[in-house]
Formats: structure tokens, C-alpha cells, sequence
């Protein structure tokens, strides 16, 4: 009894670990390689898979999803020998499984030596300046090597990044010499032509100043002139006016000969006092004048 029992307990040992070799659940973007008595058989996809126990082994499980690899810093010569230090990262996927188990021992060694190799070549053509501004044409170069190159690992580069390019710390310090005179030099140019521009600026004002000064007194002027001239046209009309209501007013009262000498006597002093009058012209009729001023202070004749 004893000996039936032990014997059903090794059955069901031997059955469940049968079934426990048999039956393989692989997670979703994952595949199973299955060798067979040490040979490649197949490989097994996500989901529920039965093997033959014993016989079918799996050897290895390989992640499908795009993976990311930072590698260290690598120096790198560049064409005017300056040892620059590069960071990369590489983003792959691994699309044949079977290729990445037995066309390579380690993919992602491989991938990061390949990295290596290739960057040297690429960077090794290139100045300092020019590796510093292309990133792109660099990244594009190593790419197109990486996917070339790893197609037969049953591997796809999908994207190849530069983190970081440090040159020397002397070519640093150069480099931040240059760029701050660089700023100075683009500083000086727009304080010079900021002060250029402000200088033409103000002549253009002074000159539109000076114009509409000179215009404005040119027009002052002219208003003055014709102010004068009314000025004086009213002056002469007043004055006109004035000799013609005089005139009419002699001739209206009649005046004698002898008022007539003496209003001419009484101007000659205001003619006398102008400073331009140097020359008195006495009229051919002073003599008669005189005589009607004889006549106004004699006394009268008598009559009989």
C-alpha cells in the first residue's frame, strides 16, 4: 500500500512537471526562442504556447518594445586634433529575435562599440566648429550607419541623439572669450548706429525747425509789410481826408489874403525843424506875404 502510494505521488510529480514544461505563457511584446534537442526550432509569440517537455527547451525571452541606451562619454578626435568628449544615445528595436539570439553574442555591446566606431569616423572629419553646429547631419550619418549595419542582427536603429559635445576646457574658455566679444563688438555696432540714427533724427528736426522758423518770420513779415502798408494808406487817406475837409473849410469861410500870410508864417517853424532841412526855398510870393503882413500891423487909413 505504501508502495502503490509513493508510486501515485511520483506519476503526479512527473505529470505536473510535464505540464509545467509543456504549457509557456509569453508576455505581450516579448518572444521566446525554442531550440529543440539544441537546435533552433521556433519562436514562440505572446499568449499561451505548448512545447514537448524534455525535448524543447526555451533559451531566451527578448523584449520587442524600442529600447534606450545611454552610453557614456566618448572622446573623439576631431580634424584640427581637439579631443571632444560625446555623449550618445541610441533608440532600437529589436525585430527579429531569432537574428538577435544567433547573428550576435550581445546586441547591445555590439550596438554600443558600432556607436563608437562610428562616431570617430564621422567627427573625425569634421573641425570643432563644425561638429558643435551639426548635430543633425551628425546624427543622420550615424544613423544611417547603425541601421545598415545591425539589419543582419535583426535589429532596426530607429534614432541616434547626441546628449552632449564638450570640447577642452581651454577651448571652452577661448570659445566664451570669442562669444563675449562677439556680444561687445554687436553691443558697440548697435550703440553706434543707435547714436547715428538719434543724430540724424535731430538734425532732420533741427532742419524742419529752422524751416518752419524762417517761414513763419518770412509770413510774419509779410502780415508787418501789409500792416504797415494799410497802416499808412489809412494814415494817407486820414491825412487827405484832413487837407481836403481844411481845404474845404478855407474856401468855405473865405479867408483874406492876410489870414492867409499869416498861417504861412506860423508853419515855417515846424518846417524848420526837421534835421534834413539844411535849405529853406522862400516862394516869389514872400514879397507879397510880407506886404499883407505890413498892411495887417499898420493902421488903418482914414477915409477922409
Amino acid at each position: 500500500m505504501a508502495t502503490e502510494l509513493i508510486v501515485i505521488l511520483v506519476v503526479v510529480v512527473l505529470v505536473g512537471l510535464a505540464l509545467y514544461r509543456t504549457v509557456r505563457i509569453i508576455g505581450q511584446a516579448t518572444a521566446a526562442i525554442v531550440e529543440r534537442l539544441g537546435r533552433y526550432h521556433r519562436t514562440l509569440g505572446p499568449g499561451l504556447n505548448l512545447v514537448v517537455p524534455f525535448i524543447d527547451r526555451i533559451r531566451d525571452e527578448i523584449d520587442l518594445r524600442e529600447q534606450v541606451v545611454s552610453f557614456p562619454p566618448q572622446p573623439v578626435i576631431t580634424s584640427d586634433n581637439l579631443v571632444v568628449s560625446i555623449d550618445t544615445v541610441i533608440y532600437f528595436q529589436v525585430t527579429n529575435p531569432k537574428a538577435a539570439t544567433y547573428e550576435i553574442a550581445n546586441f547591445i555591446v555590439a550596438v554600443e562599440q558600432l556607436t563608437v566606431t562610428t562616431l570617430r569616423n564621422v567627427v573625425g572629419g569634421m573641425d570643432l566648429e563644425s561638429t558643435l553646429t551639426s548635430r543633425e547631419e551628425i546624427n543622420t550619418e550615424l544613423r544611417g550607419v547603425l541601421d545598415e549595419a545591425t539589419g543582419k542582427w535583426g535589429i532596426r536603429v530607429n534614432r541616434v541623439e547626441l546628449k552632449a559635445i564638450d570640447p577642452p576646457s581651454s577651448i571652452q574658455d577661448s570659445m566664451e572669450k570669442q562669444m563675449r566679444a562677439d556680444r561687445d563688438k554687436r553691443a558697440a555696432v548697435l550703440t553706434a548706429e543707435g547714436q547715428r540714427q538719434a543724430a540724424i533724427l535731430t538734425a532732420e528736426g533741427e532742419k524742419q525747425a529752422a524751416v518752419l522758423r524762417a517761414r513763419g518770420e518770412a509770413e510774419a513779415a509779410v502780415l508787418r509789410a501789409q500792416a504797415d502798408a494799410e497802416a499808412q494808406a489809412m494814415r494817407a487817406k486820414g491825412q487827405a481826408d484832413a487837407i481836403g475837409m481844411v481845404f474845404k473849410a478855407i474856401h468855405e469861410g473865405n479867408p483874406t489874403q492876410r489870414l492867409l500870410a499869416y498861417q504861412y508864417l506860423q508853419t515855417l517853424p515846424e518846417i524848420a525843424k526837421g534835421d534834413a532841412n539844411k535849405v529853406w526855398i522862400v516862394p516869389s510870393e514872400m514879397g507879397k506875404v510880407l506886404e499883407g503882413l505890413g498892411g495887417l500891423f499898420s493902421p488903418p487909413k482914414d477915409p477922409t
